[in-house]
């Protein structure tokens, strides 16, 4: 099958989505696969071997028999790619348009989860302009719309609050922040279109600093994964990683993140598009519940093509 992997994007994480599609490219070579590296610039400017690009409404990518968005961040993992690549009739890796959008929103995400019940940690959201939030510290605060922790900070003071907010403002319009939570953080990989599946959950433990940021995540020895967690909630986590993605709408794959408290499991964030190494968390869970990573990709080319061909049997 010949595959468009696309990487780069317009993000603060470009590099990161770099090194994940050249991993993705080698996995679906070891399956069998015809992989293209197809590249966005920062500029948002595509080309491929070194030639531009020049993308036409229902016309395909490349003759690509399926897309594999290896994207993360803003115009990539938002929907907008997504969008894109519908109007292109093209299959891809992934989740659609809505389901993209709403996940990388902190707030939306959140308040659809509130909606339904899903037992998460309180928290408040601030938009550029507005009131100030009456939420105090000990809290994180995050710019509404990045990954990778870009623009995260923990505040523990009134004085910390405030400068994390005017930093999250530098990134978003748009500001969430959440009541700290004491507990485990635990990651669920969950694979599938209609009947989705949940993987063995894993436990995040922190090597370097006191948190899970930037650093912590993408600089060797910051994290340690340890599969299965240590906790005795692993169903419920697997369960719940099932009903957020399918509450959401997801499709093809996504990484569920949870805190793991005293008081029970309480969901945190939904990856649409998570870091896609053969290392990475998301692989690495599947890897440890039995699928091995060019399977995986395997399994993922599977589902894009299933969901293509489920929605254009809809009339419009």
């Amino acid at each position: 099958m010949k595959v468009a992997v696309l990487a780069g994007g317009r993000s603060s994480e470009h590099d990161i989505s770099l090194a994940s599609a050249a991993s993705v490219r080698a996995g679906l070579s070891e399956a069998g696969h015809e992989p293209l590296d197809v590249r966005i610039d920062r500029a948002g400017r595509w080309s491929c071997d070194g030639g531009a690009l020049a993308l036409e409404p229902g016309a395909g990518l490349l003759g690509a028999d399926t897309v594999f968005p290896v994207l993360h961040g803003p115009f990539g993992e938002d929907g907008t790619v997504q969008g894109l690549l519908d109007l292109l009739d093209v299959p891809y890796v992934g989740a659609g348009v809505l389901a993209s959008s709403l996940s990388m929103d902190k707030a939306l995400f959140k308040d659809l989860m509130a909606a339904h019940g899903i037992p998460q940690v309180d928290y408040a959201v601030v938009r550029d302009g507005g009131p100030p939030s009456t939420f105090g510290p000990p809290a994180f605060v995050k710019p509404a719309r990045l990954g990778s922790s870009v623009g995260i900070s923990k505040a523990i003071s009134e004085v910390e609050l405030d400068r994390a907010i005017r930093l999250a403002f530098e990134h978003d319009r748009i500001v969430v922040i959440e009541r700290m939570a004491s507990g485990m953080e635990v990651e669920c990989s969950v694979l599938g279109n209609r009947e989705p599946e949940a993987s063995t959950p894993g436990e995040i433990v922190v090597r370097k600093g006191d948190w899970y940021d930037y650093e912590a995540k993408y600089t060797d020895g910051g994290m340690e994964l340890v599969v299965p967690a240590r906790t005795d909630h692993l169903e419920e986590v697997r369960r719940l990683a099932v009903e957020v993605f399918k509450l959401v709408g997801c499709t093809g794959m996504a990484r569920v993140d949870f805190f793991v408290t005293d008081d029970g499991v309480l969901v945190n964030e939904l990856n649409t598009i998570p870091g896609f190494t053969a290392t990475s968390v998301y692989a690495k869970l599947w890897d440890a519940s039995g699928l091995a990573y060019p399977a995986l990709l395997d399994r993922l080319l599977q589902l894009a093509l299933e969901r293509h061909e489920e929605e254009r049997r809809y009339r419009h």
